[in-house]
C-alpha cells in the first residue's frame, strides 16, 4: 500500500542498474549519504524561504545573489523531482497502476506547484524567477510530522456534515451581503457607500461580519438590525465549518501523538536525605514557612512586599511620582536581601539543589537556578546605583526600576504559573510541535500570497504611514511594501482580527480563504495549549482529592472547604472574654445571616433580621445608582463638586452603615462557621474583602482631605470607582 507521502515502504531494489540504486536513494534512503542527501535537500528549502524574504529589501547586488541561489535549488528540487518520478517505476507496486498513481501523492503535487510556476516565469521573464513558488516546497517537511494528511483526513471524515453546513454558510453569506448592499448603498457616510457600492464589496464585509469581526459601525438603522442578526445568530452557523476543521484537525493529532509527560517524579520536598546541618535545615524551613508561625509570617511578608512594591514602581512610572514611597522601596530591599541570604544558606538543606550534591554545589546550583536569577535582577540594580552613584545604572535608574515586575515571577514558587505554562508544553509538545508546523507554513505562504498581490496596489488611499515611510498619498504597498513588513499583519487576520480592510480583489481573495480555512487551523497551538492547561489542573486536583484523608474530599478543594468540612458538627469555640459575649456573637450572628435550623437546613430570620437586611440591600441598589447618576454630566453639574453636596453626604451616610455591617461580621466571625470560627478568616474571604475595599477608600480620601491633602478631579474618579465593588455585595 503506497505511504501517504507518494513513498512505497520497505521495498528494496535491486542494485545492480542504475534505476534500482537512484530508487534506493531517494526513496527508501537507508545510506547515510542518502540521508545526508536528505538534510541538504531540507536546507536549501530554508534557505529559498530565508532567500525570499531578504529579497524583498535587498539592493540590486543582494538580489542577483539571491535571484542565483534560487535558481540553484530550483535546478537541484527539478533534478530531484524527475529522478523520484523516473526512478518509482523500479517499485513493482507502480507497475500495475503506473507512475501517474505515484505522482498523485500530496508531496509530489507540492513538487510540481513548486517547480513548473517557477520554471514558467522565468522562461517568460529571465532572471527574475518567480521565487513565491519556490515557498511551497515548505510542505516537503510534511513528511515529518504529517500534518496537512492530517487535515486531508478531517476533510473526508467530515465530508457530509462540511457539505452542509458549508452551503448553509454560503447562502448566509449571500443573503446577509445582498440584505446590506441595498441598505447601506446610499449611505450618507462615504466610507459605508464604498463598501457597500456592489454586492461583491458587500461579500467582503460581510464575510468579516459573519467571522466575528466588525469594522464598520456607522449602519442605518435597519443595517444596524441586520449586523445584529448576524452577531446573535449566523456567526454560530457561519462557524460551524470553520470550527470541524480546527476541532477536527486537534482531535485527530492528539489521537496520533499521545501526550508526553516528563518522566522526572516532582521533587519531594520532604527532608529524609542525607544529614544536613541544623542551621541549613532552620533556613530552609524558615524561608519556606515550615515549621513555625514566624515563618509563616516571614513568607506572608514576602507576599505583601512583592505586591506593594510592584505597585509603587507602576506609581513611580507617572510623572511627579518618580520618589514617592522610595522608603518603602529600601525597606522592601533590606528584606529581599535577607530572605535571598537566607535561601543561600539553606540551598544545602533544599531538596532541589543538595540531592547528590555538597552544600557548596547545592548553593552554586542555586545561584544559578531560574528564581535566583529573578531574585538578583530585582535587588542587584539598587545596590549598584547606591554605591555607584554617577555610573551608567545610576543614569538609567529609571529603567532598572522596572526590573522590580520580575519580583511577580517570585509568586510562581507559591502560586504555579510560569511552571505550570513549562508543564503545558512540555505534556502537549509532540501535538504542538505538529499543530505549530501546520500554523507556520500557512503563515509563511498567506504573508507571501499578501504580499505579493498588495505590493504593487497603489488604487486605495489610506491614512499616512510614519513608520512605514510614508506621510501622505498612502496606500496598501505601503504596508506591504517587503516581507517583513507583511508578516505581523498577515499574523493578525490569520487570528480572525481584521483591523485593516482596505483590500483590493485580489487580496480579499486571499484573505477569504484565510477566513475559511487558516483561521481554524492558526488556532488550534492556542487551543492545545488551553487544553493542556485544564488536564494539568484537573489531574493536580484529582492527586489532591485521593490523597486528602477526608472522605468527603472533591476534587478541586482548597484550605478553606478541606478545613470548613472538618468542622461540620463542632460547636464554635468559646470567648475568651466569657458567655456575655458568646451571647453578643450569636445574636449578632444571627441578626446579620439568620438561624440554621441544623436538622432541616432552613434559615429564620427576626422581623428586625429581616427588615435590616432588606434596607442594607436597598442600600447597595441606592448607591450603584447613585454612581451612575454621578457620573452623567448634566446631574453632576446640578448637584456641583463643592464639600458637602448631596452625593457626599450620602456617601458618608452609607460607609457608615457597610462600616458597622463590616464591624459586626468580624466581631460574630468566631460563630461563623462559614469564617471557620475565625475573624482573621473572614477578612480574608472573598466576601470580607469586598466589604473591606467598598469602605476603605472613603476613609483613605477623608485622611488625606483631613492632612490638607487637595484631592484632585482624577484623583477622587479612583476612589469613585472603588465603589462599585459593594454591587458584589449582593452576591452574599
Amino acid at each position: 500500500e503506497i505511504d501517504d507521502d507518494g513513498g512505497a515502504g520497505d521495498y528494496v531494489a535491486d542494485g545492480s542498474t542504475l534505476r534500482g540504486v537512484l530508487y534506493n536513494f531517494l526513496h527508501n534512503q537507508r545510506t547515510s549519504s542518502a540521508r545526508h542527501f536528505e538534510l541538504f535537500v531540507d536546507a536549501l528549502i530554508i534557505g529559498c524561504v530565508l532567500a525570499f524574504m531578504f529579497d524583498t529589501v535587498a539592493d540590486e547586488k543582494s538580489h542577483t545573489l539571491l535571484g542565483c541561489f534560487q535558481f540553484f535549488s530550483f535546478v537541484v528540487f527539478a533534478i530531484e523531482f524527475f529522478l523520484r518520478m523516473y526512478s518509482a517505476g523500479e517499485n513493482p507496486m507502480y507497475k500495475d497502476r503506473g507512475v501517474m498513481t505515484y505522482a498523485s501523492s500530496f508531496l509530489n503535487i507540492v513538487d510540481m506547484v513548486a517547480i513548473f510556476p517557477y520554471f514558467v516565469g522565468l522562461a517568460l521573464t529571465p532572471g527574475t524567477g518567480p521565487g513565491a513558488f519556490l515557498l511551497f516546497k515548505i510542505f516537503h517537511f510534511e513528511k515529518y510530522s504529517k500534518a496537512f494528511t492530517t487535515f486531508d483526513d478531517v476533510l473526508r471524515e467530515n465530508m457530509g456534515v462540511l457539505a452542509v453546513t458549508g452551503f448553509s454558510a454560503m447562502l448566509l453569506w449571500i443573503l446577509f451581503a445582498s440584505m446590506l448592499y441595498y441598505t447601506e448603498r446610499d449611505s450618507l457616510d462615504e466610507e459605508m457607500a464604498m463598501y457597500y457600492k456592489t454586492i461583491p464589496d458587500a461579500m467582503w464585509i460581510t464575510l468579516l461580519n459573519l467571522s466575528g469581526e466588525c469594522p464598520l459601525a456607522h449602519y442605518s438603522s435597519i443595517g444596524k438590525v441586520i449586523v445584529g442578526i448576524i452577531g446573535l445568530f449566523a456567526t454560530a452557523v457561519f462557524g460551524v465549518p470553520i470550527g470541524i476543521l480546527g476541532a477536527g484537525f486537534e482531535e485527530l493529532v492528539t489521537s496520533e501523538y499521545e501526550d508526553s509527560p516528563d518522566e522526572d517524579a516532582n521533587v519531594d520536598p520532604a527532608l529524609d536525605g542525607p544529614s544536613f546541618r541544623s542551621v541549613q535545615t532552620a533556613c530552609y524551613q524558615f524561608v519556606n514557612g515550615i515549621g513555625s508561625k514566624a515563618a509563616t509570617a516571614f513568607e506572608l511578608s514576602i507576599y505583601f512586599l512583592i505586591g506593594a512594591t510592584v505597585s509603587i514602581g507602576v506609581l513611580q512610572t507617572v510623572p511627579g511620582y518618580e520618589d514617592t514611597f522610595s522608603a518603602v522601596e529600601t525597606f522592601a530591599i533590606v528584606i529581599f536581601t535577607i530572605e535571598y541570604t537566607i535561601r543561600f544558606i539553606g540551598a544545602g538543606a533544599d531538596p532541589e539543589f543538595a540531592n547528590g550534591s555538597n552544600g557548596f554545589m547545592a548553593r552554586v546550583k542555586y545561584i544559578f537556578s531560574f528564581y535566583s536569577i529573578i531574585d538578583l535582577m530585582a535587588i542587584v540594580p539598587f545596590y549598584v546605583a547606591l554605591y555607584m552613584p554617577n555610573s551608567w545604572i545610576d543614569q538609567h535608574d529609571e529603567y532598572l526600576r522596572m526590573a522590580r515586575l520580575f519580583r511577580l515571577l517570585k509568586l510562581d514558587k507559591y502560586v504555579p504559573s510560569i511552571s505550570l505554562v513549562d508543564d503545558v508544553l512540555r505534556l502537549k509538545k509532540k501535538v504542538l510541535v505538529v499543530a505549530s508546523y501546520a500554523a507556520v507554513t500557512l503563515w509563511i505562504l498567506f504573508t507571501a500570497a499578501m504580499f505579493e498581490v498588495e505590493k504593487n496596489d497603489d488604487e486605495i488611499e489610506i491614512d499616512p504611514l510614519p513608520l512605514y515611510g510614508c506621510f501622505e498619498d498612502c496606500s496598501m504597498s505601503d504596508r506591504y511594501n517587503n516581507y517583513f513588513n507583511s508578516i505581523p499583519l498577515t499574523g493578525i487576520h490569520l487570528t480572525g482580527d481584521f483591523p485593516l480592510i482596505e483590500y483590493g480583489a485580489r487580496g480579499r481573495v486571499i484573505l477569504f480563504f484565510a477566513v475559511i480555512a487558516a483561521v481554524g487551523v492558526v488556532s488550534i497551538p492556542s487551543g492545545v495549549i488551553a487544553s493542556g492547561f485544564a488536564e494539568i489542573v484537573q489531574t493536580r486536583n484529582k492527586t489532591k482529592g485521593a490523597t486528602e484523608k477526608d472522605a468527603g474530599a472533591v476534587a478541586g478543594d482548597d484550605w478553606y472547604d478541606i478545613n470548613y468540612r472538618k468542622l461540620e458538627g463542632q460547636p464554635p469555640p468559646p470567648s475568651i472574654f466569657g458567655p456575655r459575649m458568646d451571647a453578643l456573637q450569636i445574636k449578632a450572628k444571627e441578626y446579620l445571616d439568620g438561624r440554621v435550623d441544623e436538622t432541616t437546613g432552613l434559615v429564620s430570620r427576626t422581623q428586625f433580621s429581616s427588615i435590616g437586611r432588606l434596607l442594607f440591600f436597598s442600600l447597595i441598589i441606592t448607591n450603584v445608582a447613585a454612581i451612575i447618576l454621578e457620573s452623567i454630566p448634566e446631574i453632576d453639574r446640578h448637584v456641583g463638586n463643592a464639600s458637602g453636596n448631596f452625593f457626599d453626604v450620602f456617601e458618608a451616610f452609607s460607609v457608615f452603615f457597610f462600616t458597622a455591617d463590616y464591624l459586626l461580621r468580624l466581631f460574630s466571625a468566631g460563630k461563623s462557621r462559614e469564617a471557620l470560627y475565625s475573624p482573621w478568616v473572614y477578612s480574608r474571604t472573598f466576601f470580607g474583602l469586598v466589604d473591606l475595599v467598598s469602605i476603605l477608600p472613603w476613609y483613605i480620601q477623608v485622611a488625606l482631605t483631613s492632612t490638607g491633602h487637595v484631592i484632585s478631579g482624577d484623583e477622587a474618579k479612583i476612589f469613585r470607582i472603588f465603589r462599585i465593588f459593594r454591587v458584589l455585595q449582593l452576591e452574599d
